[in-house]
């Protein structure tokens, strides 16, 4: 629960991302591996983080319920200002979603 204040904290400042991640499921995986083979950003465009829903299974819960998403695995949140203002799951989890989204204006 202290990285959820730490991420809070931190979206005043600068975008930050959470990648909610299932070790178990496959498709989970292979979101994971196309985020990381492609992973364009640097730190100053936003902070991402790492939830691994099996070991921290209450914090994802926490999370969906203080962002108002509904939760899925694998997930995207970005997260401005203490508000999710993008998400997505599944096979929609892509670097090129999250340039579209960065540069076209974020939203939910």
């Amino acid at each position: 629960m202290a990285g959820l204040e730490e991420l809070l904290a931190a979206s005043k400042e600068q975008l930050c991302m959470i990648f909610k991640h299932s070790t178990r499921c496959p498709l989970s995986s292979m979101a994971k591996e196309r985020l990381e083979s492609k992973w364009s950003f640097d730190e100053s465009q936003w902070r991402p983080y790492y939830l691994d829903l099996l070991r921290f299974r209450s914090l994802s819960n926490a999370v969906a319920e203080r962002f108002g998403v509904r939760h899925e695995s694998p997930q995207v949140l970005v997260i401005s200002d203490g508000v999710c203002v993008y998400n997505s799951s599944h096979l929609a989890i892509s670097v090129p979603a999250l340039e579209e989204a960065l540069h076209g204006g974020l939203r939910t």
